[in-house]
């Protein structure tokens, strides 16, 4: 039996960027995954970089994680583009949110300004009339995760990691982990595998919410910024079983990525037509000139989503040496990189630069 001072059980970017961090930190790795790099959420995500403000806790992990994001943005395979978010406001019941939200963004050192109907046309000229105004966030980036998470791993295979290309079917009773093939690993585990994470540790829970994309063909210039409306946040944190947003986001190809869609319930990867209309003609709604382009490709992905919205960070209860970095939901790109140093930091007793304790596990845990 293999012993190991880290055992990562996942290999989604958050995984990678955690086994990136440990091996990083002097600890012996193992990675443990069975599938690509980077094949699940994080090849199905937009890629958005962004300061989501909604929640104190989770501007905080995002704030603390678009921090450490800079490191990559001279890296070519990560396609890192410093677009900003650009909030639209729908109406001037939209517009009146943006006071509340410039001053929570403020008060974590988020650069931003509101922007009136003018100047929302001069960003972004394709809009439709009538918008009332908006929020730029010009630190706000896009970025190609699979890309990154591949990087990620290969840094750590430099620094010694061992990857072994199985799944994990049993964590023990002394920590260690049990492979598909019935070899052991001894060690400490960290298990980042997102919607499979109740597989392993049952006691957390946790619901995949099912996403759609859609990527149209190349057309520079037509966006400018990743756009939303400003009720984004209603769509994402609602608890309804099927909603839709919008959101844009420019790829650095010229191609333009249209969202985003969220459904409780769905079980199946098959795209939904009828899902997929209701995203669209939202989008339209605010982009109308959208419906004059060509879509190449439509997809979906699942969302790993807690109990409470946040992630599950830390040490899992009544587990000595049992850690867990999962349930993101759609900010796990955003957060990857601040999520596994903050797990890293509390795997060697290192005190973290952001409080854990709105992420501990423990507050669900059954």
């Amino acid at each position: 039996m293999k012993s190991y001072d880290l055992i990562v059980v996942g290999a989604g970017i958050v995984g990678a960027a955690c086994a990136d961090c440990a091996s990083e930190a002097g600890l012996r790795v193992a990675l443990v995954e069975p599938g690509p790099i980077g094949g699940g959420a994080t090849a199905a995500a937009m890629g958005h970089l962004v300061a989501m403000d909604d929640d104190p806790a989770e501007l905080a992990l995002a704030r603390y994680s678009l921090g450490l994001w800079q490191a990559m943005a001279d890296l070519p395979q990560a396609e890192y583009r410093r677009c900003g978010t650009l909030w639209v406001a729908a109406s001037e019941e939209d517009r009146a949110r943006i006071p509340a939200k410039l001053a929570r963004l403020d008060a974590a050192g988020v650069a931003a300004r509101a922007v009136d109907a003018r100047e929302l046309y001069r960003l972004e000229p394709a809009l439709v009339a009538g918008l009332a105004g908006g929020l730029l966030v010009p630190a706000d980036a896009v970025v190609f995760p699979p890309a990154v998470a591949r990087h990620l791993v290969e840094r750590a295979l430099r620094r010694g990691t061992a990857f072994y290309r199985s799944g994990a079917s049993h964590i023990g009773a002394a920590a260690g982990v049990r492979l598909h093939d019935h070899s052991e690993l001894s060690g400490p585990v960290l298990v980042a595998t997102g919607c499979a994470l109740p597989q392993l540790l049952p006691g957390l829970p946790l619901r995949p919410r099912k996403g759609h994309l859609a990527i149209t063909d190349r057309y520079p210039g037509t966006v400018h910024h990743q756009v939303l409306e400003l009720g984004y946040a209603d769509s994402a944190h609602g608890e309804a079983d099927s909603s839709v947003a919008f959101n844009v986001q420019p790829r650095p190809t010229g191609q333009i990525l249209i969202g985003s869609s969220r459904e409780y319930g769905a079980t199946t990867p098959e795209v939904s037509l009828p899902m997929v209309r209701r995203m669209l003609q939202r989008a339209f709604r605010f982009m109308p000139v959208l419906r004059q382009l060509d879509a190449l490709r439509l997809w979906t992905g699942f969302r790993p989503v807690s109990a409470d919205g946040q992630p599950y960070l830390g040490r899992v209860a009544g587990r000595r040496d049992v850690w867990v970095a999962a349930g993101h939901e759609g900010l796990g790109i955003t957060t990857s990189l601040g999520s596994a140093r903050l797990v890293v930091d509390l795997v060697l007793g290192r005190r973290p630069a952001i409080d854990p304790q709105p992420y501990d596990p423990a507050r669900v845990a059954r």
